[in-house]
């Protein structure tokens, strides 16, 4: 089983940008599937993106595409999330979480991280 922790928010202004870390601990990283995903205040968690294990697959939603990019490093057991212009919008918590599978959808995700925040004003 792989635990998953998220580091790298913090409150930036619009048209700037901030990288993202999901570290892991635990046993065979590169073998699973982590998606990105966020939740603003009230609102519900919403896919942001995907990379397959061994990261030969990648996934954005729309409103991310051509501003974030999704990598990761197996060897140092992280994902990053590259976030740049960003847009007030973007304002949430962002989390990373593990899959068995590609999905969009946060209820096939399991070991979720416990959140960094991004602020990011206009």
């Amino acid at each position: 089983q792989v635990q998953l922790a998220e580091s790298g928010g913090g409150m930036v202004q619009a048209g700037g940008s901030l990288r993202l870390s999901c570290g892991a601990s635990g046993r065979s990283f590169s073998n699973y599937h982590i998606g990105w995903f966020r939740q603003a205040p009230g609102k519900e968690r919403d896919y942001v993106a995907f990379i397959s294990a061994y990261g030969g697959g990648k996934d954005y939603a729309d409103f991310v595409k051509g501003r974030f990019t999704i990598s990761r490093d197996d060897a140092e057991k992280t994902v990053f999330l590259q976030m740049n212009s960003l847009k007030p919008e973007d304002t949430a918590v962002y989390f990373c979480a593990a899959a068995a599978h590609y999905s969009r959808r946060a209820n096939e995700y399991l070991n979720w991280g416990q959140g960094t925040q991004v602020t990011v004003s206009s």
